[in-house]
């Protein structure tokens, strides 16, 4: 294939990717159909088929771009800066400006994986490895002896992840939206010693 046609096939496989995840988020995985998304990329469903294998597959790889683009954007965030609390607000801020950003995508791997999905275990362990990030973040925190950070990073993972569902501020908020959970996080903590 030549390099035009592989750069028109990379932009196509983009184009199915963000049409998937716009699927997704619309109707949840299950109701979402190849022919839909086909539709929404403005292709023929037969052509899926020339980049994806399954409707799964798609999934797999609507997970693999948001993660790695969230995953790019919390690293960049909190290189260079000392583990503390001012580490974990730089996280938390890039991972909601990234979240809260408008790209469906985030909606679409915020999204409960479906039990019966053959490439579970592979998203599972993507999302373990970007939660990882947060885990050496809260393990670098100074906190009460009885503090559960297993329980700290899923609640304010949580917190964040969902927040795409009740959030109603502008993107210049979403700073601030950050300040606030840290800051709350961490009083409640200071308050329980």
């Amino acid at each position: 294939m030549s390099t035009a046609g592989t750069i028109y096939a990379s932009n196509r496989r983009d184009e199915l990717i963000a049409a998937a995840a716009s699927c997704f988020d619309r109707d949840g995985f299950g109701a979402a159909s190849i022919r839909n998304i086909a539709a929404e990329a403005g292709m023929q469903t037969a052509s899926i088929y020339y980049h994806f294998e399954s409707k799964d597959a798609l999934l797999l790889a609507v997970h693999e771009q948001g993660l790695r683009h969230i995953t790019a954007a919390t690293s960049q965030a909190i290189e260079g800066v000392e583990p503390g609390w001012d580490k974990v607000l730089a996280a938390c801020t890039a991972h909601l400006q990234t979240l809260l950003g408008g790209d469906p995508i985030y909606k679409a791997i915020m999204r409960p994986l479906p039990v019966t999905l053959e490439v579970r275990q592979q998203i599972v362990d993507m999302r373990e490895r970007y939660e990882n990030i947060f885990r050496d973040l809260v393990a670098d925190l100074e906190l009460p002896d009885a503090t559960d950070r297993r329980y700290l990073r899923l609640m304010l993972l949580g917190a964040m992840n969902w927040s795409f569902m009740w959030f109603q501020g502008g993107e210049s908020d979403i700073d601030s939206l950050a300040s606030s959970i840290v800051a709350n996080l961490r009083n409640s903590l200071e308050l329980g010693t």
